[in-house]
């Protein structure tokens, strides 16, 4: 006997917005590979070039057309753009030219590597960007709050490049407490890299990412606490004999928590930009080097796997963070953004 669930109204709701998330996903990932491809085919790189690499020299015209010719590189744009996305559609990425393996796999095994290193810079920057700005709030106009302030502002013009490089002559070259590069020892296989070893490497790719995206969440926090500690009802609590630390913790904090979050979740794209360059930097073996190498030695099907990993990757942040705000947060209903 067929039992038919009741649908609620919220979630109904949430079908509805997810569904639309999705639309908006597929149209932006379409525009994103027509103009992806398109560039790329603009480029004075080379494919065939990727693809012999450091035999280019020994390779002649007679197989360089071959090989023009075995990936179609001697076909229209249009032609050849229709029959990637045909394979992208059934699953299939291609083969990055200079890896020589699927570019699904190559995506999969270096966002591994680069995960642990986002995940890491991520909740290390909300939390210290969440408490410094709660502290300077909490003390507008101190000089607590001007030193906060100017170290903010200073970290948020910061390039990411400049600061892995500031970091690791310090920290590396001359007081050599952390290693130069890499994820693991040089010449240790990967599977006999030890976690505290991982850990180790970890240290400075990780704290640059911290560090530059402490920020914007310390700036954003420490504006909405002081809108709150000026707010009518703040006034009322202090007028009935709340202390200053109850009001903070009780009005404050319960006010601010939940954009936090959500300023958080939204930051994943500035993320995933400033891992390509701290990455770079550290010679680390994430998907932010493998960008890198594919946008330099003209590795096509790679890179335009990478645009659009990319983009569902942030796609999927901003809608974690849209989720997050009306589940958290009872008074926004999720058909007010539709």
């Amino acid at each position: 006997m067929d039992v038919d669930l009741p649908v609620t109204p919220y979630a109904a709701e949430l079908l509805t917005f997810l569904g639309r998330k999705l639309a908006r996903l597929v149209l932006l990932l379409g525009a994103l590979s027509v103009v992806s491809f398109t560039l790329v085919s603009l480029s004075p790189f080379d494919p065939v070039n990727a693809y012999v690499g450091a035999d280019m020299l020994l390779v002649g015209p007679e197989q360089r057309a071959r090989i023009a010719e075995r990936w179609g590189l001697n076909d229209p744009p249009v032609e050849r753009y229709l029959r990637w996305l045909g394979r992208v559609v059934q699953g299939d990425l291609g083969v990055s030219l200079i890896y020589r393996q699927p570019v699904a796999r190559v995506i999969g095994q270096r966002f591994l590597a680069s995960l642990g290193l986002m995940a890491t810079a991520w909740a290390i920057s909300g939390v210290l960007g969440f408490g410094l700005g709660v502290l300077a709030g909490a003390r507008a106009g101190s000089p607590f709050d001007r030193v906060v302030r100017w170290l903010a502002y200073l970290l948020a013009s910061t390039p990411t490049f400049w600061l892995a490089l500031l970091l690791l002559i310090v920290f590396s070259v001359t007081l050599k407490w952390t290693p130069i590069c890499c994820a693991g020892p040089p010449g240790v296989p990967a599977e006999e890299v030890t976690l505290l070893q991982r850990l180790h490497h970890l240290l400075l790719p990780a704290g640059t990412l911290s560090i530059l995206g402490i920020a914007n969440v310390t700036l954003h926090t420490r504006q909405k606490l002081i809108g709150v500690l000026n707010s009518d009802y703040v006034l009322y609590a202090r007028a009935q004999g709340e202390t200053p630390r109850g009001v903070i913790w009780l009005h404050g904090l319960r006010n601010i928590a939940l954009p936090a979050v959500t300023l958080q979740f939204a930051s994943l794209s500035e993320l995933f930009g400033g891992s390509v360059l701290a990455e770079q930097v550290f010679a680390y073996p994430g998907l932010g080097q493998a960008t890198t190498q594919a946008g330099l030695r003209g590795d096509v099907p790679l890179l335009l796997g990478i645009v659009l990993f990319s983009a569902v990757f942030v796609f999927v942040g901003n809608t974690l963070a849209d989720l997050v705000y009306r589940l958290l947060d009872p008074r926004i209903r999720l058909g007010d953004s539709l």
